[in-house]
């Protein structure tokens, strides 16, 4: 290997890849709900299932923020962050005007996932043929979590609840679902989440890799696999890992496999973001650690 060649790993090792801003504080927003939701619920049952993806009879796959069990009760929760305030429409459209004065119009939110959740309850519903007595009950909620949120008037014909994190977190303490349902609890352990690709410098890719791009035995086990996969990189970042000939490492863990890999200069996994229009590669040299959902249940897939 040449030493301009070798210079260019290094540099692409060090290479820094800051987080996004404004998803980073939507994502930490609901990782915080997430973890309140599971502490304040846990003694009626609740369990929470984050991130939840769907198939959509469309086309392709939707994402739901929270999906929350107990007993024969599923609650389907979409979250907002927003700061400064905002107002729906009548065609039902959330107006958001940010603390800039800017406005910016997401449409029908409450609708949005009130159709998702239709979609997730057809899936229970059609997977386990339940009659009309057994049919769960949904309740559908927009969770406006910012404390400093100036809310308007609700129309009553929305399609979804609409809660304050307060009100949201009442709900899970005060409401005891009964004891659980195991149905739909398996029901639930079918759907999958994104993949997580954490880069050097703290961004963070979500979206579905498809190829580790690490070799043909390794890429088996991958596509055949039945559980999460995680895996931590070590990379040698100092100017004199330039003369190393195997500066970058990885630990991966495919459910019960466990393997050491060397990573190879030019190294990338494909992987097709969320918000891209097609996969894309992405260098291994530059990937700090990825955590990659289970598949889907073979009834739960497009």
């Amino acid at each position: 290997m040449s030493f301009i060649t070798r210079l260019k790993w290094l540099m692409r090792r060090r290479k820094k890849y800051p987080p996004d801003d404004i998803h980073r504080a939507g994502d930490l927003a609901e990782m915080r709900l997430a973890k309140l939701s599971r502490a304040v619920g846990k003694s009626n049952g609740w369990k929470i299932h984050e991130s939840v993806r769907i198939p959509d009879p469309d086309g392709g796959r939707r994402e739901i923020d929270m999906v929350i069990i107990g007993g024969n009760i599923i609650l389907v929760v979409e979250q907002k962050h927003w700061a400064g305030s905002f107002r729906i429409n009548n065609q039902h459209h959330f107006i958001q005007k940010r603390k800039s004065g800017v406005e910016h119009n997401h449409d029908g939110v409450a609708d949005r996932i009130a159709r998702k959740a239709r979609i997730l309850t057809a899936l229970h519903v059609e997977r386990l043929g339940l009659n009309e007595d057994l049919l769960p009950e949904v309740r559908v909620i927009v969770a406006m979590t910012h404390q400093k949120l100036e809310w308007p008037k609700i129309p009553s014909n929305l399609s979804a609840e609409m809660v304050n994190e307060k009100g949201f977190l009442d709900l899970l303490k005060n409401l005891n679902p009964g004891p659980a349902n195991e149905g739909l609890i398996a029901t639930m352990d079918g759907f999958n989440t994104w993949d997580e690709v954490h880069m050097n410098g703290g961004l963070m890719n979500k979206g579905d890799v498809l190829e580790l791009g690490l070799g043909e035995e390794l890429e088996n086990i991958f596509s055949l696999r039945g559980a999460e996969v995680n895996a931590q990189t070590m990379h040698k970042r100092g100017l004199f890992s330039v003369f190393d000939k195997t500066p970058s490492s990885m630990k991966i863990k495919i459910g019960e496999k466990n393997a050491e890999v060397i990573l190879a200069c030019g190294a990338m996994m494909k992987m097709h973001v969320v918000g891209e229009s097609a996969p894309r590669e992405i260098p291994w040299a530059c990937i700090d650690k990825i955590i990659l959902s289970k598949p889907a249940e073979e009834w739960n897939r497009n």
